[in-house]
């Protein structure tokens, strides 16, 4: 049955990777709602824009009469939260963005959501989800040989993180204490086209292609596990039509990678494409400059998705080296994306 969808943060990086599967693979009508921070870019939705169930909004969900505004029009069955701000560096200088984005911003949302849902008919209510999408730098560092679990405790390491783990628990607590049908999940790393080129992946790739240097933090040893964003959109999909109300779900790719092996794979990938370097460089890899960690840096992160394979039946089809190459590949031939 076709379900009318809000979308907040629709225009982001995995935001505007879910609205283009949801318009292509489903017939779902979406609403996206987002403010276009300088991470929201609607080019990355050209592809689904003139779909007559997609629409776009141009808002804040700090808006609260917007939002109130949104449910009552378009009467959403269901709302996936994903409207974040996410870079950690940033979060270290600007931490009060984060505070209102991720913590004021989510409870805006759960109050007008609430509200809403307590007018709907007993046989929408039966229906209605709230899907609050989060990540699992909520847990914090993590010891070689440990994963974490939908019941690993909280130990958030930078503003970003305690944000999203505030977030969290708050949409928790709405729905303990008034009953509002959530799901959580928590991603690992997610790479892939569209990214925003202040993250790891995306940085490097367009760095080499200058003939910048590839800055890699303290020695390089940090360990992540690594999601292509398609394989995220689908868990996504699946947590929201077959999760279990109150359930949280560890989405991850299974694909544990130190930092400098991540930036090493990229260099390999650029060189065998690019036959005409920047300033006669050989080898992508000696752009690599390691630099002062960043404050708080956590050194390993590795998601145990077992739930959401054994309960739900999701799992990752890409590896970090299929998933890598065509990451690389659409950054080469979309080197002006962001400058257009």
């Amino acid at each position: 049955m076709r379900k009318v969808i809000l979308v907040t943060g629709g225009a982001g990086f995995i935001g505007s990777a879910l609205i283009r599967y949801l318009i292509e693979h489903t017939e779902h009508q979406v609403i996206n709602l987002d403010k276009l921070t300088y991470a929201g870019n609607l080019k990355s939705l050209e592809s689904i824009a003139e779909n007559q169930r997609y629409l776009f909004i141009c808002g804040d969900i700090g808006n609260t009469k917007l939002i109130n505004q949104i449910l009552q029009q378009y009467q959403p069955d269901w709302v996936m939260h994903l409207a974040a701000e996410s870079h950690v560096d940033r979060s270290i200088t600007s931490a009060g963005e984060f505070i209102q984005t991720n913590i004021v911003g989510t409870y805006n949302l759960l109050d007008c959501s609430l509200h809403y849902y307590q007018q709907l008919s007993a046989e929408r209510k039966s229906t209605f989800r709230f899907h609050h999408i989060s990540t699992d730098e909520v847990f914090g560092d993590l010891k070689h040989g440990e994963y974490f679990v939908e019941t690993s405790p909280y130990q958030p390491s930078s503003p970003y993180s305690a944000s999203k783990a505030a977030s969290d628990y708050l949409v928790r607590a709405w729905h303990r204490t008034y009953q509002l049908p959530v799901i959580v999940s928590n991603c690992s790393n997610n790479y892939g086209p569209y990214q925003y080129p202040e993250k790891l992946i995306p940085l490097v790739i367009f760095n080499a292609l200058d003939g910048k240097a590839l800055p890699v933090y303290g020695n390089g040893q940090q360990i992540r596990d690594w999601l292509f964003v398609d394989d995220h959109v689908r868990a996504l999909y699946v947590v929201i039509t077959r999760g279990k109300i109150g359930e949280t779900y560890n989405i991850g790719g299974f694909n544990e990678k130190k930092n400098i092996e991540v930036v090493q794979l990229i260099c390999q990938q650029l060189d065998q494409l690019i036959k005409n370097k920047p300033r006669g460089i050989r080898q992508f890899d000696t752009l690599i400059e390691f630099v002062t960690d960043r404050p708080g840096h956590d050194t390993r992160y590795a998601i145990d998705a077992t739930k959401i394979n054994q309960q739900l039946g999701w799992q990752p089809k890409e590896t970090f080296e299929t998933g890598i190459q065509k990451t690389v590949e659409w950054f080469v031939d979309n080197r002006n994306f962001f400058n257009s």
